[in-house]
Protein backbone atom coordinates (compact mmCIF):
# COMPACT_ATOMS: atom_id res chain seq x y z
CA UNK A 1 0.00 0.00 0.00
CA UNK A 2 1.88 3.29 -1.28
CA UNK A 3 1.49 5.80 1.88
CA UNK A 4 1.19 9.74 1.12
CA UNK A 5 3.21 12.15 3.49
CA UNK A 6 0.10 12.34 6.11
CA UNK A 7 0.07 8.99 6.14
CA UNK A 8 3.87 8.39 6.70
CA UNK A 9 3.47 11.59 9.67
CA UNK A 10 0.38 9.99 11.31
CA UNK A 11 2.35 6.73 11.46
CA UNK A 12 5.58 8.64 13.06
CA UNK A 13 3.09 9.96 15.63
CA UNK A 14 1.54 6.55 16.47
CA UNK A 15 5.38 5.61 17.03
CA UNK A 16 5.90 8.06 19.74
CA UNK A 17 2.47 8.25 21.27
CA UNK A 18 1.03 11.35 19.83
CA UNK A 19 -2.17 11.88 17.82
CA UNK A 20 -2.07 10.88 14.40
CA UNK A 21 -2.35 14.21 12.29
CA UNK A 22 -4.52 13.92 9.17
CA UNK A 23 -4.07 17.22 7.98
CA UNK A 24 -0.56 19.65 7.89
CA UNK A 25 -3.01 22.96 8.63
CA UNK A 26 -4.82 21.02 11.44
CA UNK A 27 -4.26 23.59 14.74
CA UNK A 28 -2.19 21.34 16.89
CA UNK A 29 1.52 21.23 17.96
CA UNK A 30 1.80 17.50 15.60
CA UNK A 31 0.36 19.21 12.83
CA UNK A 32 2.68 22.00 12.80
CA UNK A 33 5.78 20.06 14.13
CA UNK A 34 5.20 17.63 11.17
CA UNK A 35 4.63 20.38 8.63
CA UNK A 36 7.79 21.94 9.76
CA UNK A 37 9.88 19.19 9.55
CA UNK A 38 8.90 16.61 7.05
CA UNK A 39 10.14 18.16 3.96
CA UNK A 40 13.76 18.30 5.45
CA UNK A 41 13.79 14.95 6.92
CA UNK A 42 12.05 13.22 4.03
CA UNK A 43 15.01 15.21 1.25
CA UNK A 44 18.02 14.57 3.97
CA UNK A 45 16.68 10.84 3.81
CA UNK A 46 17.06 10.50 0.26
CA UNK A 47 20.18 12.96 -0.23
CA UNK A 48 22.04 10.37 2.21
CA UNK A 49 22.59 7.14 -0.02
CA UNK A 50 22.50 6.47 -3.96
CA UNK A 51 18.97 5.09 -3.85
CA UNK A 52 18.41 2.81 -6.76
CA UNK A 53 14.82 3.41 -6.54
CA UNK A 54 15.26 7.22 -6.60
CA UNK A 55 18.24 7.13 -9.55
CA UNK A 56 17.62 9.26 -12.63
CA UNK A 57 19.39 10.58 -15.48
CA UNK A 58 18.90 13.46 -17.81
CA UNK A 59 20.76 15.29 -20.64
CA UNK A 60 20.61 18.83 -18.96
CA UNK A 61 19.68 21.85 -20.51
CA UNK A 62 22.18 24.52 -21.50
CA UNK A 63 21.89 28.28 -19.50
CA UNK A 64 22.37 31.07 -21.44
CA UNK A 65 24.64 32.78 -19.19
CA UNK A 66 26.15 32.08 -15.62
CA UNK A 67 23.57 33.17 -13.22
CA UNK A 68 26.13 35.01 -11.03
CA UNK A 69 28.22 36.91 -13.98
CA UNK A 70 30.86 35.27 -12.96
CA UNK A 71 32.66 33.19 -16.86
CA UNK A 72 35.74 31.26 -16.07
CA UNK A 73 36.84 31.25 -20.15
CA UNK A 74 37.76 27.96 -20.27
CA UNK A 75 34.86 26.21 -22.35
CA UNK A 76 32.85 25.65 -19.36
CA UNK A 77 29.31 25.88 -19.29
CA UNK A 78 26.25 26.51 -16.93
CA UNK A 79 23.73 23.42 -17.12
CA UNK A 80 20.28 24.17 -15.03
CA UNK A 81 19.18 20.88 -12.53
CA UNK A 82 16.14 19.08 -13.05
CA UNK A 83 13.21 20.82 -10.60
CA UNK A 84 13.59 17.02 -9.18
CA UNK A 85 16.77 17.18 -8.10
CA UNK A 86 18.61 16.25 -4.86
CA UNK A 87 22.00 14.99 -5.22
CA UNK A 88 24.45 14.09 -7.84
CA UNK A 89 25.78 11.05 -8.45
CA UNK A 90 27.60 11.11 -11.83
CA UNK A 91 28.14 13.48 -14.41
CA UNK A 92 29.12 12.66 -17.93
CA UNK A 93 29.25 14.22 -21.63
CA UNK A 94 30.38 12.58 -24.94
CA UNK A 95 33.70 11.65 -24.24
CA UNK A 96 32.51 9.84 -20.50
CA UNK A 97 32.94 11.30 -16.97
CA UNK A 98 33.32 15.03 -16.25
CA UNK A 99 35.03 15.15 -12.83
CA UNK A 100 35.55 18.48 -12.28
CA UNK A 101 32.08 20.69 -11.90
CA UNK A 102 31.05 22.98 -9.71
CA UNK A 103 26.96 22.93 -8.44
CA UNK A 104 25.82 26.35 -8.24
CA UNK A 105 22.28 27.63 -7.16
CA UNK A 106 19.99 25.42 -9.31
CA UNK A 107 22.87 24.83 -11.84
CA UNK A 108 26.11 23.10 -12.65
CA UNK A 109 29.01 24.29 -13.67
CA UNK A 110 31.78 22.13 -16.08
CA UNK A 111 33.63 21.84 -19.33
CA UNK A 112 31.97 21.00 -22.49
CA UNK A 113 28.53 21.62 -24.82
CA UNK A 114 26.66 18.73 -23.10
CA UNK A 115 26.01 17.03 -19.92
CA UNK A 116 24.20 14.43 -19.04
CA UNK A 117 23.32 14.16 -15.02
CA UNK A 118 22.61 10.65 -13.21
CA UNK A 119 21.09 12.16 -9.51
CA UNK A 120 19.06 10.99 -6.84
CA UNK A 121 15.01 12.87 -7.53
CA UNK A 122 12.66 14.17 -5.37
CA UNK A 123 10.03 11.43 -5.83
CA UNK A 124 6.14 11.38 -4.76
CA UNK A 125 5.90 9.54 -1.22
CA UNK A 126 3.58 6.79 -2.88
CA UNK A 127 6.05 5.36 -5.16
CA UNK A 128 8.47 4.63 -1.99
CA UNK A 129 9.20 0.87 -1.53
CA UNK A 130 8.37 -0.43 1.56
CA UNK A 131 11.67 -0.37 3.28
CA UNK A 132 12.00 2.74 2.47
CA UNK A 133 8.78 3.96 3.80
CA UNK A 134 9.97 1.91 7.33
CA UNK A 135 13.19 4.02 7.53
CA UNK A 136 11.34 7.48 7.02
CA UNK A 137 8.53 6.55 9.98
CA UNK A 138 11.25 5.77 11.87
CA UNK A 139 13.81 8.88 11.58
CA UNK A 140 10.29 10.81 11.78
CA UNK A 141 9.40 9.07 14.90
CA UNK A 142 12.97 10.07 16.21
CA UNK A 143 12.98 13.47 15.39
CA UNK A 144 9.33 14.55 16.34
CA UNK A 145 9.82 12.32 19.70
CA UNK A 146 11.90 15.61 21.68
CA UNK A 147 9.58 18.77 20.37
CA UNK A 148 6.10 16.59 21.05
CA UNK A 149 7.49 14.33 23.67
CA UNK A 150 10.45 16.72 25.57
CA UNK A 151 11.73 12.62 26.43
CA UNK A 152 15.67 12.85 25.20
CA UNK A 153 15.45 9.29 26.14
CA UNK A 154 12.98 8.07 24.47
CA UNK A 155 14.64 9.99 21.24
CA UNK A 156 17.66 8.46 21.84
CA UNK A 157 16.23 5.06 21.74
CA UNK A 158 13.57 6.20 18.20
CA UNK A 159 17.16 7.22 16.44
CA UNK A 160 19.21 4.01 17.80
CA UNK A 161 16.38 1.76 16.06
CA UNK A 162 15.91 4.55 13.11
CA UNK A 163 19.96 3.77 12.19
CA UNK A 164 18.80 0.07 12.46
CA UNK A 165 15.87 0.43 10.15
CA UNK A 166 18.51 2.54 7.63
CA UNK A 167 20.69 -0.05 7.14
CA UNK A 168 18.09 -2.40 6.55
CA UNK A 169 16.62 -0.14 3.57
CA UNK A 170 20.00 0.78 2.40
CA UNK A 171 20.71 -3.21 2.60
CA UNK A 172 17.68 -3.98 0.71
CA UNK A 173 17.84 -1.16 -2.03
CA UNK A 174 21.50 -2.89 -2.37
CA UNK A 175 19.26 -6.15 -3.77
CA UNK A 176 17.78 -4.75 -6.48
CA UNK A 177 20.12 -4.89 -9.17
CA UNK A 178 22.75 -7.11 -9.81
CA UNK A 179 26.08 -6.36 -8.07
CA UNK A 180 28.98 -4.70 -10.56
CA UNK A 181 31.82 -7.05 -11.51
CA UNK A 182 35.22 -6.09 -10.88
CA UNK A 183 36.25 -7.27 -14.72
CA UNK A 184 39.46 -5.10 -15.06
CA UNK A 185 41.89 -4.66 -12.09
CA UNK A 186 45.59 -4.74 -12.08
CA UNK A 187 46.26 -6.44 -8.93
CA UNK A 188 44.03 -9.56 -9.94
CA UNK A 189 46.11 -9.95 -13.18
CA UNK A 190 49.14 -9.36 -11.09
CA UNK A 191 48.16 -11.95 -8.85
CA UNK A 192 47.97 -14.63 -11.75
Amino acid sequence: MALGDIALCARAMVMIGASPVSSFDEDSAEAEIARLLYPTIRDGMLASYPWRFAARGSWLARLATANDGRDPGDGSALFALPRDFIRLLSLENEGGKITRFELRDRAVLCAGETAHLSYVARLAEGSFPPWFDLALIARLAAEFCLPLTESSARAEYLFKRSEEQFREARLADAQQSTPHAIDDFSLISARE
